[in-house]
């Protein structure tokens, strides 16, 4: 039990201890800081940026194009839309 108190190699005592539990604590709240930043920084999907919006004939021929529809829905939503935008006379 000699030598409670007391820094490593029998020196320093107290305050050596505090000194490094404080810049242990610095240093663990900066990796924590900074990882936070970087998942904030990575998630982050352009908000200044303009979101473009599909169109529904892009959106339509991507849905085909992966399979998610046969060429008889295709054809049928490919009227549809055509219908729709074109003007009314």
């Amino acid at each position: 039990m000699m030598g409670w108190g007391w820094g490593w190699n029998g020196s320093g005592g107290y305050g050596a201890n505090w000194l490094w539990m404080g810049g242990m604590m610095i240093f663990w709240l900066a990796v924590i800081g900074i990882g936070i930043w970087l998942v904030m920084r990575l998630t982050d999907r352009g908000s200044n940026e303009s979101r473009s919006v599909e169109s529904p004939r892009s959106a339509l021929d991507r849905r085909f194009a992966n399979g998610e529809i046969n060429v008889e829905q295709y054809g049928e939503a490919r009227r549809l839309i055509e219908s729709k935008s074109a003007p009314h006379q």
